[in-house]
C-alpha cells in the first residue's frame, strides 16, 4: 500500500472537526454534524498523491459537480446543504467548499459502463464479461457497448485499488433492495449524463457515483421520514468519470480524454525517469504538464456547462 508523498496537515477552523483527508478531498464536521468537503488541487497517479498540485482542479471539480447535481435533481436527490463558506474558513476554500448532509454511506463504488475500456477491457479480453455480465465477441478498445451496464466495484482506502465485484456480490453486501435501487439509479444517472454530454460534443464512456442513505424531512408531527438513497460525493467529474472528444473517438485505440491521463504518460515516460513499480515516491510535475493538465480540466467545464471557467 502507498499513499501520499506528503501528507498535508488540515487546516484548524473554529467549529469544523477534522474528519479525514482523501486523495483529492478534506472532509470535517461542523456543530450541526453535517459533513464540510472541501476539494483540494491534489492529483493521484499510480497509487500515489502527487507532490505537485494542478491550479483550479478543486474549483473545478466542486463548480462541475453543483452544475451536475442541478441537472439530475429530478432523479435523485443529492447531498447538498450550502455552498457558503464555514466561519472562519481559510480564503483559498472559496469555490470549493460543500457543506453536505451526513449520510449512511453504502460501501460501493457504483460504476457504469457505456464504452469498453480500463479495466472493463481486460477483463474482457480475458472472458469476454465484466463483472461477470456476457459481452458480444469483436468489441475492442473504445467500443460502444449495445447498452450501458452496472458494473459495481468495492470502496478501497488511500493506495489500494477498488476491486471490481459482480451484481450478485453487491446484493450480498448490502442487500437486494438495495443493490436494486442503485443499479437502477446508476443507469439513470449515467444515460442522463450521456446525453447531455453527447449534446455538448463529448462522450461519457464511464463513471462512477457513491450513493448513501439519509432521512427525508421530518413529518409535520415531528416523526422522521423514511430513508431514501441519496447522491453524494462528486459526480460526472473528469475525476470520476472518462470524457473523450466525440469528434476524435476512434474504437480500436486509446481514446484521448479530458482527465489526467496526461500526468500519467509523463510520469511513465523516461523523462520522468521513475519506476511506478518500485519503492521511490513519484517526482515533481514539470511546469508544462501542469498546465497542459489544468487546460483540459477547464475544457472539460466549459464544454459541459456552456459557461466560461473564471
Amino acid at each position: 500500500m502507498t499513499g501520499f508523498v506528503d501528507k498535508p496537515e488540515p487546516a484548524q477552523v473554529p467549529g469544523l472537526t477534522h474528519v479525514h483527508t482523501g486523495k483529492v478531498r478534506d472532509l470535517y464536521r461542523n456543530e450541526d454534524g453535517d459533513l464540510v468537503m472541501v476539494a483540494s488541487d491534489r492529483v493521484s497517479a499510480y497509487d500515489w498523491v502527487l507532490p505537485t498540485e494542478i491550479p483550479d482542479k478543486g474549483r473545478v471539480l466542486t463548480q462541475l459537480s453543483l452544475w451536475w447535481f442541478d441537472q439530475l435533481a429530478d432523479l435523485v436527490p443529492n447531498h447538498v446543504v450550502s455552498t457558503e463558506l464555514p466561519p472562519g474558513a481559510p480564503a483559498g476554500w472559496a469555490g470549493r467548499t460543500v457543506v453536505c448532509r451526513s449520510l449512511r454511506m453504502v460501501p460501493v463504488e457504483c460504476v457504469a459502463r457505456g464504452y469498453l475500456t480500463g479495466s472493463g477491457l481486460a477483463e474482457y479480453e480475458e472472458t469476454r464479461t465484466v463483472c461477470g455480465l456476457a459481452l458480444p465477441e469483436g468489441l475492442v478498445d473504445g467500443s460502444e457497448l449495445p447498452a450501458p451496464i452496472f458494473t459495481p466495484a468495492t470502496k478501497a482506502e488511500v493506495g489500494e485499488h477498488d476491486e471490481n465485484v459482480s451484481y450478485e456480490e453487491v446484493a450480498r453486501r448490502v442487500g437486494a433492495e438495495t443493490a436494486t435501487a442503485l443499479r437502477q439509479l446508476t443507469l439513470a444517472v449515467y444515460s442522463r449524463g450521456r446525453d447531455i454530454a453527447r449534446e455538448r460534443g463529448i462522450i461519457l464512456a464511464d463513471t462512477k457515483f457513491e450513493f448513501g442513505y439519509g432521512s427525508t424531512a421530518d413529518g409535520a408531527d415531528g416523526t422522521a421520514g423514511d430513508e431514501l438513497l441519496v447522491l453524494a460525493d462528486e459526480v460526472l467529474t473528469p475525476d470520476s468519470s472518462r470524457f473523450w472528444p466525440a469528434d476524435q473517438w476512434e474504437p480500436g485505440r486509446s481514446q484521448p480524454s479530458f482527465d489526467k491521463q496526461i500526468v500519467r504518460d509523463w510520469l511513465t515516460s523516461p523523462a520522468a525517469g521513475w519506476d511506478r513499480h518500485g519503492e521511490q515516491p513519484p517526482p515533481e510535475l514539470p511546469a508544462e504538464v501542469v498546465e497542459r493538465t489544468r487546460a483540459r480540466y477547464v475544457e472539460a467545464y466549459e464544454l459541459l456547462t456552456g459557461t466560461r471557467w473564471d
